[in-house]
């Protein structure tokens, strides 16, 4: 009888021990440091704008690179993500030649919402919303010198991590950034380009 007894609650024993484990392996939330590391796309919006008083329609063209971000959660549900990258170039076509292009460092920090946050569950979405800046640099333009100014703008974030264990997750995200640039040639204003670009982002998340 008391082996039996014994032997129950060794197996209730380490059946719990299992449990908090799990528990703790998956637990999603308050005090997690991660980074998202992955493959990233920037699709600018199709019209662009015009330069020139309207005599230069501007395409600005997608670029896939790599990009990571790093955040914190501060509670199980709410938490912080900075995006960041190596610097994007893209081509800039004018009435459809390509005669121009630039770089830009597009920072941007979202406060984030995470609605399964605090529970076991391996998948947790999340939506995120904040701002902006992007850094434009090394202008080129095969007719005269470009140059666009720098940028501050709104930014809208969707996302979901797939828990694969206690750090790693497979990680899917997009943002909506609002980078709208004034644009001079030649030292002469000549208008402005609307980017306004979606970043789609797949790869990998590690907590710390």
């Amino acid at each position: 009888m008391r082996k039996a007894a014994l032997s129950t609650l060794l197996i209730t024993t380490v059946a719990a021990a299992a449990m908090m484990t799990s528990s703790q392996a998956f637990a999603y939330g308050a005090g997690d440091f991660f980074t998202r590391v992955g493959v990233a796309k920037v699709v600018p919006k199709s019209d662009n704008g015009t330069l020139a008083g309207g005599a230069l329609s501007v395409d600005v063209q997608d670029k896939t690179d790599f990009a990571f971000t790093l955040g914190y959660r501060f509670h199980d549900k709410v938490g912080i993500e900075l995006l960041a990258a190596l610097p994007f170039k893209h081509d800039i076509h004018l009435n459809g030649d390509n005669i121009a292009s630039t770089k830009h460092l597009p920072p941007t920090l979202t406060l984030q919402y995470y609605p399964l946050g605090g529970t076991h569950s391996r998948v947790q979405p999340y939506v995120g919303a904040g701002i902006n800046y992007t850094r434009f640099s090394d202008e080129q333009l095969t007719i005269g010198d470009l140059d666009l100014d720098n940028s501050w703008g709104a930014a809208g974030q969707v996302g979901v991590d797939l828990l694969i264990d206690g750090n790693w997750a497979l990680n899917a995200a997009a943002w909506y950034i609002d980078i709208d640039t004034d644009a001079s040639v030649n030292g002469a204003s000549a208008g402005t380009v609307e980017i306004d670009p979606v970043v789609v982002m797949a790869g990998l998340s590690y907590r710390f």
